[in-house]
C-alpha cells in the first residue's frame, strides 16, 4: 500500500493524478478549489483564500460548517454506536429521529424510510408508488406527471423523473415513460385526465425547481396539485431534497401552501450536510399496502448504511438547532438581505432579469453571450464562477442562472458581500 504522501506536491496536483469530479468536465474546466477547512460561512483554501460559501456546499450546509452541536453529536454518537444493520434490528437514533420528523412534517405522513442521499430518497419514493400499484392488481398505472425542467437525482428512476435534458439524454432509451407539464394546477390536472388509468401520480420539487434553473412557482400551485392528485386518486410525491429545513423560509415547503404530500423526500439539510443520510416519509395508507403474511410483498429495498446511527444522530442535532435557532427565519431574512441589496445593484443592467427570490434562495436570470442559448452549458458559468472566487466568493451558476442560497451562519456584512459579488458577476456577463 503507497503510504500518504507528506511531500510538498500540492493537493491539486495528487487530485488531478487520480481523481474524477462530478458534473465536470476534466477536459475544459479548471482544476478544483483546494479546501483545507472550513467553519461558519467560510471555506480556507490551501493557500490561505477565505471564500463565504455562497451555495451552501450544494446546497446541503443548513446552519454552517462545523456547527459546534453537530460536532457534539456526531464524536458523542461514534463512540457508543458507529454501525449496525438496519434489516432486523434497531436504535435510538433512527427511532427518535423517525418520531421528530413525523412530529415536524406535514400531517398525515407516519411511515420513515431511511436511505443514503436525495436521489435515492426519491427512487424509494417512486419505486413505493409503482409496487403499491402492482399489489393493488393495477399495474398498469405506471407513467408519473413531473414538471418541465425538473431535477430529482441521478439514478434511473430519478433521472426518468427529472427532464433528459440537459443531464440525461444518453440514457434516455433506459428511462420509464414520464409526462412533463408546466408548472401550473391546469396542466397537472389535464395530464390527469389524459392519462387516465395509467397515471401513477405526481412528483415535483415544490416551490423550486433547483437544478433546473431556481424556477419559483406560487404555493397556489402547490394546493392545485393536491387538489388535483385526490380528485384523481393518485399519489403526490414532493421532493424536498433542496428546499426542506427552512430553505424556503418555513420548515418545508408544503408547509408554505398548507398542504401535505403522500410522500416526502428529504435530505441534504436533514443532517445540516453533515452526513449522509435521507428519508422518504409515507402515510400509514401507502405502508399498508405493503403488509402481508407473503414476505414477496414487502419493500425490497436497502443500503448498507440504511438509519446509519452517526447520521440520524447528527439529524437529530440538526433539527435541535433548527427549532433553537430559528433557522427557517433566518434564512429568510439572509434571503431577503441580498435581495435587497442586489435589486437596486441591478437597475439597468442590461441582460439581468426576473430577480427573485423563496426564502433564502436568491436567483437571477443573466441573458447568454451572443450566439448562444440560455440553459446549463453556457459559457457564462465556468466564467462567472471563477471571477467569484476571485472576488472571495464560491458560487456556483446553473448556466446563466446566476444564484444565491448560503448557509444560516451567514453574517449581514457576508450577504453584502454576496450580494456586491452578484451585482458585479451580472455586469460582467453584459460586457
Amino acid at each position: 500500500m503507497t503510504p500518504h504522501r507528506a511531500d510538498r506536491t500540492s493537493l491539486v496536483e495528487r487530485d488531478r493524478a487520480h481523481l474524477w469530479h462530478p458534473f465536470t468536465q476534466h477536459g475544459a474546466e479548471a482544476d478544483p478549489l483546494a479546501v483545507e477547512s472550513a467553519r461558519g460561512s467560510l471555506l480556507t483554501l490551501e493557500d490561505g483564500r477565505e471564500l463565504i460559501d455562497a451555495i451552501s456546499s450544494w446546497w446541503a450546509c443548513l446552519h454552517g460548517h462545523s456547527h459546534p452541536r453537530i460536532v457534539a453529536a456526531m464524536t458523542e454518537q461514534v463512540g457508543k454506536l458507529d454501525h449496525v444493520l438496519f434489516a432486523g434490528a434497531t436504535h435510538a437514533p433512527a427511532v427518535e429521529l423517525g418520531e421528530r420528523l413525523v412530529a415536524c412534517s406535514p400531517a398525515g405522513l407516519s411511515r420513515v424510510f431511511f436511505s443514503d442521499n436525495g436521489s435515492t430518497a426519491v427512487e424509494v419514493a417512486l419505486k413505493m408508488v409503482i409496487q403499491s400499484w402492482v399489489q393493488r392488481d393495477r399495474p398498469e398505472r405506471r407513467v408519473f406527471i413531473a414538471l418541465e425542467g425538473g431535477y430529482h437525482g441521478d439514478t434511473f428512476g430519478a433521472m426518468a423523473a427529472g427532464d433528459p435534458e440537459p443531464y440525461f439524454r444518453p440514457f434516455e432509451p433506459f428511462l420509464f415513460e414520464v409526462r412533463r407539464v408546466a408548472p401550473t394546477g391546469e396542466a397537472v390536472r389535464e395530464a390527469i385526465a389524459e392519462l387516465g388509468g395509467r397515471a401513477a401520480g405526481v412528483v415535483l420539487e415544490p416551490l423550486v425547481q433547483g437544478a433546473g434553473g431556481m424556477r419559483m412557482q406560487p404555493p397556489t400551485f402547490l394546493r392545485e396539485v393536491r387538489a388535483a392528485c385526490d380528485e384523481a386518486g393518485v399519489p403526490w410525491i414532493a421532493d424536498e431534497v433542496m428546499c426542506g429545513f427552512g430553505r424556503t423560509g418555513a420548515l418545508f415547503a408544503c408547509d408554505r401552501a398548507g398542504v401535505a404530500p403522500d410522500l416526502l423526500c428529504l435530505a441534504k439539510g436533514l443532517t445540516g450536510g453533515a452526513f449522509p443520510l435521507s428519508v422518504t416519509l409515507a402515510t400509514e395508507a401507502m405502508f399498508e399496502t405493503f403488509l402481508s403474511t407473503d414476505r414477496l410483498r414487502a419493500f425490497f429495498h436497502g443500503h448498507t448504511f440504511t438509519a446509519n446511527p452517526v447520521g440520524c444522530a447528527v439529524a437529530l442535532a440538526s433539527l435541535d438547532v433548527c427549532e433553537q435557532e430559528r433557522t427557517p427565519e433566518r434564512l429568510d431574512a439572509i434571503g431577503g438581505r441580498i435581495e435587497a441589496a442586489l435589486k437596486p445593484a441591478l437597475q439597468g443592467c442590461a441582460g439581468a432579469r426576473d430577480l427573485r427570490r423563496t426564502g433564502g434562495i436568491v436567483a437571477v436570470d443573466l441573458a447568454p453571450p451572443s450566439g448562444e442559448s440560455a440553459g446549463y452549458a453556457s459559457s457564462l458559468a465556468p466564467r462567472l464562477r471563477a471571477l467569484a472566487v476571485e472576488r472571495g466568493v464560491l458560487l456556483r451558476p446553473l448556466g446563466n442562472v446566476l444564484y444565491a442560497m448560503p448557509p444560516a451562519s451567514t453574517t449581514d456584512e457576508q450577504c453584502d458581500r454576496i450580494a456586491a459579488v452578484m451585482a458585479e458577476l451580472a455586469l460582467a456577463a453584459a460586457e
